[in-house]
């Protein structure tokens, strides 16, 4: 009997030792995962390459801006009155997109090919029983009949109309789609320069656009040529436009300087090396403070935008630190966190042997009072 319970005792005592092995394995494992993740997150900030963290000295020149459409969260895209408006926010470049009507002549519209004026224009009310699928269906005739500015004030596209005063609401009521000489006459009032895409498909569309510039008499120099065809012809006739470019590899191939392209297809990398080639980088569409603020910092030259009146009293970007003041912080949080965390510890350890010492002395008093009792009953 003695060693079948000695051996139970040895039994009960092993499993005992598993357990406490367990239990102490799997503190250990706990201890190892929360250390790699809080080194993980002290150190995370050596992967963050933000091109604000840069001294104020350093901080680039404020990226012109370019009225994208003129000034559409004010007032109807596309018409002189956006453009006016954008004016009125310091643009530097007016950005629109040509295309000319069935009689030669060269108008202001975004939308292309099938059902190209429905969304902007009251052509549906005008000409219900009329398709128009492209610009080269439409004469200049029909689309001053058109109205391009009832649709803003109705479908309020950027929420921004309780903003206009209700003079300003009766003058976006108005508006009408602007021939090209329109534009080019504002443009060259206030030296403006003009970049524009040229929805076309033959030469000929690109023969009539220039000759409109060269008759509006602006200088050559405040015209930013971006479509692709027609870019040799362009050269010859107007060798004073600047020709600016959709892709690096194109820009490269013509010796090229200035760039056009959308914000996300350029890294930071790419802008300073372009910027410091002296290569002038214009990105497009940025509308957001934060986005702005990130391509001032990488040396972005200009921003095409709809939001040229949020952007326009930016003195500098939303935030800028010097490398040494972000490592600093940087630091001070981490031994911070470090600490609080040892804090912690080290309370929790107290409370736990509290705790233990006054379980421990529970214990002992409740053996001494069964003992007692044990005592009492057998007296």
């Amino acid at each position: 009997m003695k060693k079948k319970k000695k051996k139970a005792e040895e039994e009960d005592g092993g499993g005992l030792r598993l357990f406490h092995e367990s239990e102490q394995g799997s503190k250990f494992l706990i201890a190892v995962v929360f250390l790699a993740v809080s080194a993980a997150i002290f150190l995370c900030p050596l992967l963050i390459n933000s091109p604000c963290v840069i001294k104020k000295e350093n901080l680039p020149e404020k990226p012109k801006l370019i009225g994208h459409r003129g000034a559409p969260m004010c007032a109807p895209e596309n018409t002189m009155m956006s453009f006016r408006k954008s004016i009125e926010c310091g643009v530097t470049v007016f950005e629109t997109d040509v295309q000319v009507s069935k009689d030669g002549y060269a108008f202001l519209m975004h939308d292309k090919d099938g059902g190209f004026l429905d969304r902007t224009t009251d052509v549906k009310k005008k000409f219900p029983s009329t398709s128009f699928l492209q610009s080269s269906s439409v004469t200049l005739k029909e689309l001053h009949t058109l109205n391009a500015g009832g649709w803003f004030i109705e479908t309020d596209p950027f929420h921004t109309v309780h903003l206009l005063s209700e003079e300003e609401k009766e003058t976006a009521r108005s508006q009408t789609i602007p021939s090209l000489l329109n534009l080019l006459q504002l443009a060259k009032n206030h030296s403006i320069s003009l970049i524009f895409d040229l929805y076309s498909s033959g030469e000929k569309d690109a023969e009539i656009v220039v000759q409109d510039i060269l008759n509006s008499g602006i200088d050559q120099q405040l015209i930013y040529w971006l479509p692709r065809e027609n870019r040799s012809y362009v050269k010859q006739k107007a060798p004073r436009f600047i020709q600016i470019y959709k892709n690096t590899s194109e820009m490269i191939d013509e010796g090229g300087r200035h760039l056009n392209m959308k914000y996300s297809d350029l890294s930071i990398e790419e802008i300073r090396e372009l910027r410091n080639q002296n290569i002038s980088v214009n990105l497009w569409a940025v509308n957001e403070r934060w986005l702005f603020s990130v391509l001032w910092c990488a040396g972005a030259s200009s921003v095409t935008t709809n939001s040229c009146h949020l952007l326009k009293n930016m003195e500098h970007p939303d935030w800028v630190m010097s490398p040494y003041d972000y490592r600093t912080k940087w630091i001070v949080v981490d031994v911070s966190a470090i600490l609080i965390m040892m804090c912690l510890y080290i309370l929790k350890q107290k409370i736990h042997c509290s705790c233990h010492k006054q379980e421990t002395q529970n214990n002992n008093n409740k053996e001494e009072k069964e003992t007692f009792s044990l005592t009492q009953n057998a007296v």
